[in-house]
């Protein structure tokens, strides 16, 4: 059988990951990001899935189930939206999620924001606004600008990205091909290579 490009990748680039079980003991806070209709929900924009994607499913109806685990709980949760203007371009990416619209509005729902020493870090894409966010927060984490913030935490299985196979992006003028599993991947190993933790199980702890 002929290896894959992502087996490939998988073989020379192994990427670790761990189990994560959540607690009162530890203030912990979930960060979503982008998880929005133009990236997640077929259809209603440029950098919507063009059909149901089962990677971005996953990661909605996953985000989704953690976000209600953490407001039962009291527990703080913080939602980036991706949200841009019409009249401001921003090559390379083609005009997406304009505020205000419908594309720009939360998926699950909820916005809180807390300081605390554990993020868990899920949304889209993973290896362009997580693996920005992710790199971002530790660099302040680092510098201490985010006292008490310990571990970023990144739950693989509540991430995705986009799918832009090659032989699509040939036919569409300054795009990239974006094979949807070996970026993923590749999102995932950047941000453990710059310090984060990644995951690929999270439960929770009884009270």
């Amino acid at each position: 059988m002929v290896p894959t490009t992502i087996d490939l990748l998988k073989e020379d680039l192994p990427l670790e990951e761990g189990s994560l079980v959540l607690s009162q003991h530890v203030k912990a806070g979930l960060v979503l990001v982008d998880v929005v209709n133009g990236f997640c929900t077929d259809g209603p924009g440029n950098l919507a899935p063009m059909k149901p994607d089962k990677q971005i499913s996953d990661m909605v109806e996953e985000s989704e189930r953690l976000a209600r685990i953490f407001c039962e709980r009291k527990w703080p949760v913080f939602a980036f939206l991706d949200s841009h203007h019409p009249d401001i371009p921003e090559p390379p990416f083609p005009p997406h999620c304009f505020a205000g619209t419908d594309e720009s509005r939360m998926v699950p729902g909820w916005i809180r924001d807390n300081q605390i020493k554990a993020i868990l870090v899920v949304g889209i894409c993973t290896d362009i606004c997580v693996l920005d966010f992710v790199s971002s927060t530790l660099s302040a984490r680092n510098r201490q600008i985010l006292t008490p913030l310990e571990d970023v935490i990144v739950y693989s299985s509540a991430c995705a990205t986009f799918d832009l196979p090659v032989h699509v992006a040939r036919n569409i003028s300054g795009a990239l091909a974006h094979p949807q599993d070996v970026m993923h991947h590749i999102g995932l190993y950047m941000e453990k290579s710059r310090g984060a933790r990644i995951v690929s199980e999270v439960s929770f702890a009884a009270l």
